[in-house]
């Protein structure tokens, strides 16, 4: 099932770079759709955990949620370099290559 066919909201913020660019996030709704399931399936692993259920099956579910949340960073890095990356090169804006390679540093950890 493709979330590309959800309407997509566009987000707009500024970074604190010294160009000031606006830049838009198409992925912003599927984003907060993801975590919004992320967050659901972390209360369901605490209540797991909560009625005493097998540690495998509260392991298994944790890999999950693991997997889903590093799935979202994916998008959120795929969209900040389809658009703020490119963005900050066309505008000679380094300091924006460098805090990415800091937080793809931080991401992968």
């Amino acid at each position: 099932m493709s979330e590309k066919t959800t309407t997509e909201v566009v987000a707009e913020h500024s970074h604190p770079h010294p160009h000031q660019h606006p830049h838009q996030h198409e992925n912003t709704q599927m984003v907060l759709n993801r975590m919004s399931r992320a967050i659901g399936h972390m209360e369901a692993v605490k209540r797991m955990i909560e009625d005493g259920r097998d540690c495998s099956e509260v392991l298994i579910q944790i890999a999950a949620v693991r997997s889903a949340i590093n799935n979202i960073g994916k998008i959120v890095l795929e969209d900040h370099i389809s658009h703020c990356i490119v963005d900050a090169v066309e505008h000679g804006d380094n300091q924006a290559l460098d805090d990415l390679k800091d937080a793809i540093e931080k991401f992968v950890k």
